[in-house]
């Protein structure tokens, strides 16, 4: 005998419908109700019915027809990613760099500010807000459209945001970061390592959205790293995973000083050691070949922890991943069991704040888009606060 359908069945089946068709939107586009009765794999006239529900809900939008199209062209549909915005933040020991970008994650406009490691935290949290404030304003867009928010900081960021510990910026440990953003933005705000976010941007935009296991190098004036499993960024049991830089036997958060050591040249300088090194200058070559040794220890270690099947040269000296990835390659086959790829970030500096976007868009995936749950209709950022605090509608 057939079991009875019950009313929660049939709702929850109307939300896994509309979920696979808002899937299907994102993941391939503007979409006729064939192509995406396809793609989600249900019936067109479920499909049908779906969207005309995500139009009144305001996820998805009808699509005005192709001009010059003869005849009567299949209507079009598009997921609404303008709908909402989420904002990423990088703040470093040398910028502050926010990021802002729709619901897809598409980065829409970019601001920047130079800082100094020797800036108060009153100083640097004001650039923050200076940075903030001109990409809003530059976008056109008013705070009460950032459904999210993720700053990227420097140093040991544990499970609850807080930075324990950071030797690149000064007075910076216990800042109230999440708490400060909050009064800017009334949404909700995450505060996570900036190594983390990096190695997130490259596997979801950058160099290594082909891979599952990636070792991450944050490789700058100072240095840090970060192990993604099975796509996730590692985090570990209190936010420490991947932290081999505060390890004195790898010595990776000072590396830089292997290239300019104090007193010789300014950190400044650095890229013009690379250059020489380019040219072939023997005393460059010779710094550029300590300084990968010291890298490559670390890499080498994580390699024979976790197994990647790929390492990503990122951060600032990525832009030298021509000199500085051929003696790499070299260390870690002399180390590794099983050599690993190694590839270049494909997104420079810009990778802790494009890894902060994309955290902000999958946060709210899983707020507003939860198969328990969503897809839920969204009023007020307020809202949105209230869903991620007691993780149900208001």
């Amino acid at each position: 005998m057939t079991a009875a359908v019950t009313g929660g069945d049939l709702h929850r089946l109307r939300r896994l419908n509309a979920l696979s068709v808002i899937a299907a939107l994102r993941e391939h586009g503007p979409a006729s109700l064939t192509q995406m009765a396809e793609r989600a794999e249900r019936a067109r006239a479920t499909v049908k019915d779906v969207v005309r529900e995500l139009i009144e809900q305001g996820w998805v939008a009808e699509m005005e027809p192709a001009g010059g199209v003869k005849g009567r062209p299949a209507r079009r549909f598009r997921f609404r990613a303008e709908r909402g915005r989420v904002l990423g933040l990088d703040v470093g020991a040398h910028k502050v760099l926010a990021a802002l970008a729709d619901l897809d994650g598409t980065v829409l406009h970019l601001a920047r500010e130079a800082v100094t490691p020797a800036m108060s935290r009153d100083e640097r949290l004001a650039a923050v807000d200076r940075t903030v404030a001109a990409c809003l304003a530059a976008s056109g867009s008013a705070p009460e459209q950032v459904w999210a928010a993720v700053a990227g900081s420097t140093g040991y960021v544990d499970l609850d945001g807080e930075i324990v510990i950071s030797r690149a910026i000064e007075d910076w440990a216990g800042v109230p970061l999440a708490a400060h953003l909050g009064g800017l933005l009334p949404c909700p705000v995450l505060v996570e390592n900036d190594s983390r976010l990096a190695a997130l941007a490259e596997c979801r935009r950058g160099a290594a959205r082909d891979a599952r296991d990636v070792v991450f190098l944050h490789l700058g004036r100072r240095a840090g790293a970060a192990v993604v499993l099975d796509g996730v960024p590692l985090r570990g049991g209190g936010g420490a995973a991947g932290e081999i830089g505060f390890h004195p036997l790898f010595r990776l958060g000072a590396s830089s000083e292997v290239l300019c050591p104090p007193g010789e040249q300014a950190a400044g300088d650095v890229g013009a050691v690379f250059e020489a090194a380019r040219r072939g200058e023997p005393s460059a070559k010779g710094a550029v070949l300590r300084y990968v040794k010291v890298v490559g220890l670390a890499a080498a270690a994580m390699a024979l922890t976790v197994d990647p099947d790929l390492v990503v040269l990122g951060g600032g000296f990525s832009r030298s991943a021509d000199v500085l990835l051929p003696p790499l390659r070299a260390e870690l086959e002399a180390m590794c069991l099983r050599t690993p790829e190694v590839r270049a970030s494909t997104l420079g500096d810009e990778c802790v704040a494009v890894g902060a976007v994309c955290h902000a868009v999958e946060h709210l995936n899983g707020l507003l888009f939860n198969p328990e749950t969503g897809p839920i209709t969204v009023n007020s950022t307020r809202m949105l606060a209230a869903i991620e605090r007691d993780h149900r509608l208001p």
